[in-house]
């Protein structure tokens, strides 16, 4: 079965562009010019992936990504922002989206990044033992059951991104050693390292540190190995 893409974007011409090249890789394209439409047709189908434009005529992407999330919704979203929006880009992540990618942008690579998150999501959606090494991940209070995508502190419930689950999944696995910034983010985004990645990475630590109870000077959890990247030591 196709994996069903929301695409909502107010300029005509890049949705359509959108839609054509996401339909040429026989993904099922949902398009919408509005966010109040989206956000309507979100509540009777699910998606394996949403693309959401930051300027919309009615809402901002911004409150469309902060309400997909607080809906609980765990599928991908990449945000379409403008070239120089940084702080843009850097709420978008902090609400929850997993990329971003500045207009104008080339087909091709909107398309990388689209199938990317998508082999991410499924890899960690699917009930496959041979996708993981270890099914469950108990460390201090923490337990991650990669199998059926639950993630719990002390008992209590963690609504994490795929993003950030794939992220905590990683440094879990590889518990007591140090994982660079290259690796990880090679890892979760499947995409090459440059300077600009370290930022995006930044954003997600930060955020799933937030969501963990884990923002002190010397957190519990995830700790930062000034100039090489980051780590969960061993008990």
């Amino acid at each position: 079965m196709a994996e069903k893409i929301l695409v909502v974007d107010d300029e005509k011409e890049i949705a359509d562009l959108i839609e054509a090249y996401l339909q040429n890789e026989n993904l099922d394209v949902y398009k919408f010019y509005s966010g109040t439409e989206a956000l309507d047709y979100m509540e009777r189908m699910e998606f394996d992936l949403v693309i959401l434009d930051i300027m919309l005529p009615d809402m901002s992407g911004l409150s469309i990504c902060q309400i997909v999330r607080d809906k609980g919704y765990a599928c991908p979203v990449i945000m379409l922002t403008a070239k120089d929006s940084e702080t843009d880009k850097i709420t978008g992540l902090t609400l929850g989206a997993d990329d971003y990618i500045t207009k104008p942008f080339r087909p091709l690579e909107l398309l990388a990044r689209v199938k990317a998150q998508l082999r991410r999501y499924k890899k960690y959606n699917t009930v496959s033992a041979s996708h993981v090494t270890e099914a469950i991940f108990e460390y201090a209070g923490l337990t991650m059951n990669v199998k059926t995508y639950e993630c719990t502190i002390d008992g209590n419930s963690l609504l994490l991104t795929p993003t950030e689950f794939s992220i905590l999944r990683i440094l879990l696995e590889r518990k007591g050693s140090v994982v660079s910034a290259e690796d990880l983010f090679h890892e979760v985004w499947q995409d090459e390292y440059y300077t600009k990645s370290n930022n995006t990475l930044t954003v997600h630590i930060r955020h799933l540190r937030e969501k963990m109870g884990d923002t002190g000077e010397r957190p519990k959890y995830i700790k930062t190995v000034w100039g090489v990247g980051y780590k969960i030591e061993e008990i």
